[in-house]
């Protein structure tokens, strides 16, 4: 992957062009709302029923269904953004009965996102709920020790198979990160498990453990191991942006540090468009239904960042950031170009 931003304005420069799509249309929010959510409860009725004619046919449904949340996700994301409803209460209250599909605590996640957006590239002051990356100079000095749970963390099987599951399941159960900043963060992740607890407890009730087990478990933990895909390419690239003190500038970071994930139609529809993800950053108070319109407009941006389907997949063995050469890079390029074992 090629950055093609150079040449073009400057990435302050485009938030006046960006702010033209900032409005969302209550319409076409309710419609897209109504098209992910009726699905995807179809999805899991039909799931349900299937129990009793094959168990394998109700959890191939409940895998298809994982597709769906994960665009129940990234509504309650652009509900967490301010860009999904002009109505602030009832975006907010759409995005805690989702965060409860989710299972992920609606203010919590709302707060710690919004620094990931104030601080995404700062070497500095790294964000909350990254993907934790190291310089070159940081993993050298770390113990033997400390470096075997580095290079544990970043292996694919910790990444994306393992971690997805922990995130959503246990770890989104506590305000972490914000265990100290107020009741609100309490108060939204004990009130979303009270709700997930409620939920489980009818569905036991109603129908056993199979439906938990073959349908709820399965279908979250498959929307988990995508978003935490997609998470990791939008910003996991080799010429993704890392800067620190007064060459961090956020607009630059938010353009230059993202990708523009490009995906077959289908899968765009299912992600939300969240693979458009620079203008995203660069603009967070676009709707999802309306970056295509960016990319359509101004093909600056459409090129700037792409990364393939392809290329996505070369990015799992990139590990740690040179500030030298201002990429990222593999254990085994450190060791071969450094010495770094």
């Amino acid at each position: 992957m090629q950055d093609q931003t150079q040449s073009f304005r400057s990435a302050r420069e485009w938030l006046s062009v960006l702010a033209r799509y900032r409005e969302p249309s209550t319409r076409r929010s309710l419609f897209e709302l109504a098209a992910t959510l009726v699905p995807f409860l179809a999805l899991w009725a039909l799931a349900w029923m299937a129990l009793q004619v094959s168990p394998w046919l109700a959890l191939a449904l409940a895998v298809l269904n994982g597709a769906f949340l994960v665009r129940i996700f990234i509504i309650q994301h652009d509900c967490g953004h301010g860009s999904f409803l002009a109505n602030r209460k009832a975006q907010d209250w759409v995005g805690r009965v989702l965060g409860v599909l989710t299972l992920t605590p609606y203010a919590v996640w709302r707060r710690t996102h919004s620094i990931h957006h104030a601080h995404h590239g700062n070497l500095d002051q790294r964000g909350i709920g990254d993907v934790t990356t190291l310089t070159l100079e940081e993993y050298r000095a770390r113990s033997p020790f400390g470096r075997f749970m580095y290079r544990l963390y970043r292996h694919p099987v910790v990444l994306f198979i393992l971690g997805p599951s922990y995130l959503f399941i246990l770890q989104n159960r506590l305000p972490l990160g914000l265990m100290n900043a107020g009741w609100r963060y309490w108060t939204s992740a004990m009130g979303t498990n009270a709700m997930i607890g409620i939920a489980l407890g009818l569905i036991v009730w109603f129908g056993g453990l199979m439906p938990v087990l073959l349908i709820f478990l399965p279908t979250s933990v498959i929307a988990a191991t995508i978003g935490v895909w997609l998470f990791y390419v939008q910003h996991q690239f080799e010429e993704t942006h890392w800067s620190r003190g007064d060459d961090w500038q956020l607009h630059d970071a938010a353009l230059e540090g993202s990708s523009h994930y490009v995906l077959p139609q289908p899968l765009r529809w299912m992600s939300g468009n969240i693979g458009i993800h620079h203008v995203h950053h660069l603009y967070s108070r676009i709707p999802f239904y309306r970056l295509p319109e960016v990319i359509r407009d101004h093909r600056e941006l459409a090129e700037a960042q792409r990364l393939t389907i392809r290329e996505s997949l070369q990015t799992v063995r990139l590990h740690l950031w040179d500030e030298a050469q201002g990429k990222l890079m593999s254990f085994a390029e450190a060791r071969a170009r450094y010495g770094i074992a």
